[in-house]
Formats: C-alpha cells, structure tokens, sequence
C-alpha cells in the first residue's frame, strides 16, 4: 500500500505518520465521509481552519459539499466449529463484511449472550456436525438453549446457515439442519436457503456468502457517492500468503516408523521443512495435507470400466482439465463411498440392486453397503455403466484434506513441524485397505519428497494463557502429538505450570510412543507426573480412563486447582469414556450429583478449562 510522503505533501513528519496509521484503520465509507467533510464548507482551503469533528454527527444532507450520512446493518455471525474451519470461515467472512460498511458482530455460539438473540437483526450462522449428529463442544450451550423452553420469539430476526458436514455420515450436516429449523420455528425469516458444505466446503461456502452479502447490500441503504480514497492505493505483495487454498510444498526431512518390532501398528513420525513459507502455528493446531490416491487403485478403477488414461477430462466448472489418471489419482475421491455419490451413480446405470439400495427401507443395508468400499467395489457391483469418464468425473468429490495435530512447538523447532502419523490398513470384502494420506506416508513418502500443506489454526485446543497454570493431558494412540508440542513449547517458553500425561496404548514394549521423551521430561520436572495404560499386556483391559479412576482424588485436587483438561484421540470410545470418568471424579471426589458433575463439566469447557481435539 502506497502511503503519504513528506516530499510531496504539506504535511510535516508528524502529521504523515499520524495520517498514514489513521488510514490504515479506516472502512470505505469512514474514508469516503472523511474526504467529504473536508471538501465541505467546514475548512478553509487558505486558513487551514476547521471545525473540530464530533463522533457520530451528520452533515445536513441538504448542504452542498458535505458528505451523506451511510445506515448500515447491524450483522451477528455467529460460529460452531470443532476443528477450526467453521471459525476460519466465520472471520474472514466477517472482514468481507465490515469492508463492505456493515457492523459485524463475530463469536462463538457459546461466547454469544442467547438471550440477547431476540434483538439481533440479521444473523448467519456457520457450524459444523460434529459425531454422531452432535453440535460442536463451543456451540453446545447456544444449541441446548435454543431448543429449550427458555428460547424467545424470534420475529423481526433474518437468519441464514452454512452448514459444514462429511457426507459419508450418517448425519450429514445435522446440526446445521437443525438450527435452521429451529430458529424458523421460534419466527425468524429465512434471509437465504441454508447451504450444506461436504469436505471440499470451499466454492460452497463462497457461493453462501456472495449471496447473503449481496443480498444484504442491496437491502441496505447507503447514499454515498462512490469516490476513490485519499491516500490509498493498493499494490500486490510480492510474498505469497500460503493457505488451504494455496498450500506450501514442504520437503519431507524425516519420516520413520514409532512402533518396535513385532507390533501390529505403524506409526510414522514425519519431520517437514517449512523454511521460505512464513508459516506460524500454536500447539494444539494442525497440519493439513493434501493426499494423493494410490496409483494402484487409480490404475485398478481405470482398468475395470476400459477407460484411457490419457484421455483428458474437466476437472471443475471452470473448464480446467487433466489426463485421467492424472484427476483420479491427486483431485477426486475414490476410496469412500457416500449416500450422495451412489444417488448420483444411479442415473448412470440401470441396475436395479442399486435403486432397490436406495429404498427409504433399506437404509441399514447401505450402511452396511458403504463402510469400508470403495469406487471400484461400486462398478464392478452395479454395471453395465452407460456413463463416461467425464460422467464419472462429475459425481466425483475432491479428495478432502487430512489434519493431523501438530507434534512440534514452532519456537523449539523454527521452520520445522512435526507430525504423529497412524498407517491405516485393513481387509474388507476381500480386498486389502490402506488409509489414503497415511498410506501415501507410510508406503510412498520418502525424505526429499514434498508435501502440499497448510496450517489449520484451531483455537479451541489452546494452552492457557497464565504459564503457571496446571494443564492435565489425556491422549491414546496418535491422539498424544499435540502433548509433544505443549510439553516442547511450555520448556521452550519456561512455563512453571505443572504437567500430568494420561497415556494409553496396546503394548508397552512396542507402542510405547515418544517414550524416551516423555522419560526424559519426567526427570527433569518439566512433566509432572505420567499415568500409562497398555491394554493388551494385562489379561483385563485397562485405558486411560481406568488410570484416571485410580488417581481420582489426586485428579481432583489438581482439577480444584485450577487445572486445564485436554482430550486428544478417538470421540466415538476414548473420549467419551473419558469425559465419563471425570464426571465420576466429581461426583465421588466432589460429593456432586451427575447433574451436578455434568454442569461443572460444562462450565469448564465454557471457560476453556476442559477442550477436546477428537475425531
């Protein structure tokens, strides 16, 4: 951005600097108002006199030369978001809206004051699904008080939903779903259709956004002339800015295996140069990796509906195209099957097992159908297809991009991050299975190669910000990288805060991840204590959350003390069963009921006191 200069102006050095930072801050219409307030008859051009600007007044609109007066409207953007992505979204959708002159409120759900939603006037919401249906941890009071007998009469409000979902769930996109329903109930207008988002949530979620905003400003009503700011003029910055939407090559410098011999997992640790990237992360963010398929299965799918690789094809609706096996090797999905896709295949052929699998009746046996297959099981199960490769192409969804927690502290590693990487691989319908980003990884990565990245801030996996505070990590398998990262930065950064680690895995000898770091940080202090539960060495199996049950009067104390809690690993077992245990820690340490144990919990997580990576 060029700025005001000395030579050139009448200003002196003072009064450029002062301009320069006040600019800086200014909306299009504060800049516009400004330049017309000076143009009026307010200043004298030759005494450089004038009258002192009072906040919030208006010229008369009837006065030649002075500036009109702009009415916006008042926008609440409201956020649930588990990962990250949802308040991603949420604020830089916030900025495009402030740039266009609306006064924005932006929050999380939880952070927003419910009972003030009657006074809102137009409010958008962005959420994700998270689970088995579930809201997301920092949305679940909003969405408890807006189903209950406590929500108000919503009429007057105007309301949109962006809804961000994995289609190859069952609930797809439900808590989104059910927002919009309900704040239709409670009498609010819908100002936009809500839009349900898949993983490549991208276009969708612009499309969402161009239309609510465009709808918005042609509602609103603003008189101002159009005229070029003062001082302002834009240049491109000649660093690119590396995003999900422009991810950064980063060489593989490291990538070799955690488990011993003889165990029956494999899980990489990968070491990833990010010099060059100006890539800045926290611990508790992730790493997104845009994965490739395996080249066997692209070849296998190719080979079973006799198509030519080399043939090109139109990759996306801008007339984009590439070979073949080049698209369906690194830009489309083929190793998940969802609802969505086999609704579309349908048209593509007349097989009557497939429309019978579509019933409304049938909805368990595609269920069943779906989990674990994959695009070749579904043309070998359901030809003659009548459809080409470009037909194919069309129903396809872009591969989605893995997050992985990151593993490292930036500070104790500069240009570097690290992360925990867990090998998928498994047999189903008699065919062997491999995870597509682990698997490229494990099996197709080696030192020197790149891989696409982008970091995924995620500001609800935070440590806290008093260094003295007491944090109580609890992870199994790969869910304990992000305490890497915690342990390098708090050592990093001289943190006086006590650190507990809950640990669980199948077998000490082999699976015992990190542990020559964990020992090392156990003599030095740096971590506190450290509770460690391999489930297949003992003939009853014990987790993590056993482990916690045995230290229950000690996790009290620690918990009384103010400790933060963290959950990192599987929601559908682990994480549950932990937030179990911790209910049972209140009520047998605390001398609560459930109900009463469960609201502390809640209160926690509102105060950021118990946070939860999970997936």
């Amino acid at each position: 951005m060029v700025q005001f200069q000395v030579m050139n102006s009448p200003f002196n050095q003072e009064q450029v600097d002062l301009l320069n930072r006040l600019l800086s801050t200014m909306t299009e219409s504060q800049k516009i108002w400004l330049s017309g307030y000076l143009a009026g008859p307010q200043v004298s051009e030759f005494s450089g006199a004038s009258a002192p600007v009072q906040e919030g007044s208006s010229a008369d609109q009837s006065n030649a030369g002075e500036p009109l007066q702009s009415q916006t409207r008042e926008v609440t953007l409201l956020y649930g978001s588990q990962t990250g992505n949802g308040q991603s979204l949420a604020e830089d959708m916030a900025q495009k809206l402030e740039k266009k002159d609306f006064n924005v409120t932006l929050t999380s759900m939880d952070d927003f004051k419910a009972k003030a939603l009657k006074k809102v006037e137009d409010l958008l919401l962005i959420t994700s699904t998270h689970g088995d249906g579930d809201p997301p941890d920092n949305a679940m009071t909003f969405y408890d008080f807006l189903f209950s007998k406590k929500a108000p009469n919503l009429e007057g409000v105007r309301f949109s939903v962006l809804s961000l979902g994995d289609s190859s769930y069952e609930f797809f996109c439900q808590t989104g779903k059910e927002f919009d329903h309900r704040l239709e109930e409670l009498g609010a207008e819908r100002l936009y259709a809500r839009v349900d988002c898949d993983l490549d949530f991208e276009e969708p979620a612009e499309e969402w956004f161009d239309a609510v905003a465009g709808k918005l400003t042609a509602e609103q009503q603003n008189n101002n002339a159009e005229a070029p700011a003062a001082g302002t003029v834009d240049f491109p910055d000649d660093q690119p800015i590396y995003s999900r939407t422009n991810p950064f090559k980063a060489e593989i410098l490291e990538n070799f295996n955690l488990n011993g011999r003889g165990s029956n997992k494999e899980t990489r640790h990968l070491e990833l140069d990010l010099e060059g990237s100006n890539m800045v992360f926290e611990p508790g963010d992730s790493l997104g990796i845009f994965p490739e398929n395996d080249p066997v299965l692209a070849d296998k799918l190719i080979e079973e509906m006799s198509w030519n690789p080399e043939a090109t094809v139109e990759i996306n609706k801008h007339g984009e195209i590439r070979s073949l096996r080049e698209a369906l090797i690194s830009m489309f999905e083929i190793t998940t099957l969802t609802k969505p896709l086999l609704e579309k295949a349908s048209s593509l052929t007349e097989s009557e097992a497939l429309s019978n699998l579509l019933e409304p009746d049938n909805k368990e046996e595609l269920k069943t159908y779906l989990n674990g297959r994959d695009l070749v099981d579904l043309v070998r199960d359901f030809g003659p297809w009548q459809a080409s490769a470009q037909d194919f192409i069309h129903i396809m969804r872009k591969i989605p991009v893995r997050l992985y927690s990151i593993a490292s502290s930036l500070k104790a590693n500069p240009d570097e991050v690290h992360l925990t990487i867990g090998a998928v691989r498994y047999d189903a319908h008699g065919r062997n299975r491999t995870g597509v980003c682990s698997g490229q990884c494990s099996e197709r990565s080696e030192t020197g190669d790149t891989l696409p990245v982008f970091i995924q801030r995620n500001p609800n996996f935070k440590l806290p910000e008093t260094p003295d505070t007491p944090v109580i990590m609890i992870g199994a398998g790969t869910g304990v990288a992000p305490y890497r990262a915690f342990l390098e930065e708090r050592e990093e950064t001289g943190d006086q805060g006590g650190n507990w680690l809950f640990f669980g895995e199948q077998h000490f000898v082999t699976d015992f991840l990190y542990q020559i770091e964990w020992q090392k940080w156990l003599k030095e202090g740096m971590l506190s204590r450290m509770d460690v539960a391999f489930s297949r060495d003992t003939s009853e199996k014990v987790y993590v959350q056993h482990r916690m049950l045995e230290r229950s009067q000690d996790l009290y104390q620690w918990l009384e003390s103010g400790a933060h809690v963290y959950v990192c690993g599987d929601e559908t077992y682990m994480a549950k069963d932990v937030h179990e245990a911790l209910v049972t820690v209140f009520e047998q340490e605390g001398g609560m009921t459930r109900d009463d144990a469960e609201a502390h919990l809640s209160e926690m997580r509102k105060q950021k006191r118990y946070q939860r990576d999970v997936y």
